[in-house]
């Protein structure tokens, strides 16, 4: 497996669909989504990434100071750190708050939105992909805005006939469409981000353009598979063929970090993920880091976090729904 489709497993991404749009021009509204938009999925996640899905017809996606973006039918654009922005039919026009114009689900369906001044149609659905990893590496690195047209590449067809599927029996008030929507977005999120990378200038610098460089992608992947393994800088240069001092220059460059501070930050995600997740006594996390003493575990993570581990554990606890 390529060093990017570690990273992308690794994350863990969960999700829905929240919401069904149909909007007449001429509209704008300005979108985001919030922590109640994920309550019904039993999640409030620490990192979400917004996405909308143009069934018919087409919008202009903008942010503050930030690209802007022509979505058409059968394409998805993507929000990877969920900014605010504004989607409409045209610039100029007044934009309206999209939580004031959210209608209540009939009968346990999608929330709705109907708005517009009767002219040329649009309809969307809005969903949202979460993680709990916390600084998460690779939303961090990506664009504000991440745009792709199913049609394209290999599995296109059969992607976009699966959310005209989904979308018609979501039009009847199927619940399971909304499941199966979910779980495509996820598909996509990784096909975009693929595409994104494939995307880059030569020449590029970056941990996303590291992750082409046969040498350094590889040394990457390696310290996602391995990561219980006491690294140096020494054995990643053996085994992807280099020199220690190019290998160090090499990473360093394109990462912008030395290996093992990229090692180390790789660890402190995993580990507070799994502090959040999990019942596993510190010195399981520890060990499972590729730390044998604990103490030492305990000192890295609170040079990261700013606070021990058992510390930053009690922390991410919240309280029981009243």
């Amino acid at each position: 497996m390529d060093p990017l489709s570690d990273v992308l497993r690794s994350m863990r991404l969960t999700g829905g669909i929240f919401l069904e749009a149909e909007f007449t021009a001429p509209w704008a509204i300005v979108s985001r989504v919030e922590p109640e938009d994920c309550a019904p999925f039993g999640q409030m996640p620490r990192n979400i990434v917004a996405y909308h899905y143009v069934e018919k017809g087409e919008l202009r996606l903008s942010l503050e100071n930030g690209p802007e973006v022509t979505v058409r039918s059968g394409e998805i654009v993507l929000l990877p750190r969920n900014d605010p922005h504004v989607l409409s039919s045209g610039p100029g026009i007044p934009a309206a708050n999209s939580h004031e114009l959210i209608l209540p689900p009939p009968d346990g369906g999608l929330a709705r939105i109907e708005y517009g001044g009767g002219g040329a149609p649009t309809r969307i659905v809005c969903g949202f992909l979460g993680n709990e990893t916390p600084g998460d590496m690779l939303l961090s690195f990506l664009p504000p805005v991440l745009h792709l047209d199913i049609a394209q590449g290999p599995t296109g067809e059969w992607v976009e006939s699966t959310f005209r599927f989904a979308g018609q029996i979501l039009a009847g008030g199927g619940e399971r469409s909304a499941v199966v929507l979910g779980r495509l977005a996820e598909i996509l999120f990784e096909e975009a981000v693929h595409r994104h990378v494939a995307s880059l200038p030569e020449g590029e610098k970056g941990w996303l353009a590291a992750l082409r460089d046969p040498a350094i992608g590889r040394a990457v992947a390696l310290l996602h598979r391995r990561l219980d393994r006491q690294w140096t800088t020494e054995d990643l240069a053996a085994e992807v063929g280099l020199s220690r001092s190019a290998f160090a220059a090499r990473f360093t460059d394109l990462v912008g970090d030395p290996p093992m501070r990229y090692l180390l930050r790789w660890r402190m995600q995993l580990a507070a993920r799994r502090l959040s997740d999990t019942r596993d006594p510190v010195a399981r996390v520890a060990f499972d880091a590729g730390y044998e003493s604990e103490a030492a575990f305990n000192r890295a993570f609170k040079r990261v976090f700013g606070v021990p581990p058992a510390t930053w554990r009690k922390e991410q606890t919240l309280p029981p729904a009243s």
